[in-house]
């Protein structure tokens, strides 16, 4: 009887996959994945930057898709590590600083809101302005990560 309440209640309200940290809370944190994709995001810019257009004077068919093939997958590749650090960073937001860690960096909440917000426009724009800046700002929350640590 008892099952059939279960497989009635989810049939009626299924139940939805969810991904986290882990919430337990577990205590394994770290600024690591978000810089090493901060740092990717600016690697991607640079070689979307240096990417040069197929010759339209000796236009070649396979040297132009091969350009798009790599433009492509540069563009995915920086979509996908700019989600991936805003990611990091609301684990370490939401999951791992306290209102105890507010009294000592009074910036926290505003350092990480600015982050967050590289990080789309990260994924909108091909910025190296944009993505150095992201990188700046994550660097300065995996400070003041490592800081709070010695609290």
């Amino acid at each position: 009887m008892k099952h059939f309440f279960f497989r009635l209640f989810n049939a009626i309200v299924p139940a939805q996959e969810v991904f986290a940290h882990c919430d337990i809370p577990c205590g394994i944190y770290t600024a690591e994945p978000a810089l090493t994709a901060a740092k990717t995001v600016v690697r991607m810019t640079e070689l979307i930057q240096q990417l040069e257009p197929p010759s339209f004077a000796s236009f070649n068919v396979e040297e132009a898709k091969n350009k798009i093939n790599s433009l492509v997958r540069y563009i995915a590749v920086k979509e996908q590590h700019a989600q991936k650090c805003k990611e990091e960073l609301l684990i370490l937001w939401t999951d791992y600083f306290k209102p105890e860690h507010l009294e000592t960096f009074p910036q926290l909440h505003e350092t990480f809101w600015k982050a967050a917000k590289l990080c789309s426009k990260a994924k909108q724009e091909v910025s190296m302005d944009v993505a150095k800046e992201l990188q700046k700002a994550v660097e300065e929350i995996a400070d003041v990560f490592e800081k709070s640590h010695k609290h």
